[in-house]
């Protein structure tokens, strides 16, 4: 059974991937707090902090992959953990890849993301 917070981050996470879809920049960083932390798993190793570093890099991704699409494969939540899996395709290289992503949210907002290597 799936507990009311569990529901509740699915709710977030899926908020923010179809807001990645759409190329909504404003409505994607709606969900993250503004001293997100982005690392790579394992490791913990600091990609970058911030929303504003965060905006840079996604409006950048948006603009050279206007056509990258994120399909869900799965999703697992337990309590304010979500962790996604997803396959990426239409991105200017051609290349499509399947990627995970941790995300642990507090006070409706995602406040760290790991990006599995």
């Amino acid at each position: 059974m799936v507990s009311q917070l569990e529901e509740k981050t699915g709710r977030i996470a899926q908020q923010q991937l179809d807001a990645y879809n759409r190329q909504n920049i404003d409505e994607f960083l709606a969900v993250y707090s503004d001293d997100v932390t982005v690392m790579t798993f394992p490791g913990d190793e600091v990609m970058y902090r911030g929303k504003e570093k965060m905006r840079e890099r996604y409006s950048q991704l948006f603009k050279n992959n206007p056509n990258q699409h994120a399909e869900l494969i799965s999703r697992m939540a337990k309590g304010n953990i979500v962790i996604d899996y997803e396959y990426a395709t239409g991105r200017a290289n051609g290349q499509s890849i399947y990627a995970i992503a941790m995300y642990e949210i507090e006070e409706d907002k995602i406040q760290k993301v790991w990006f599995v290597k």
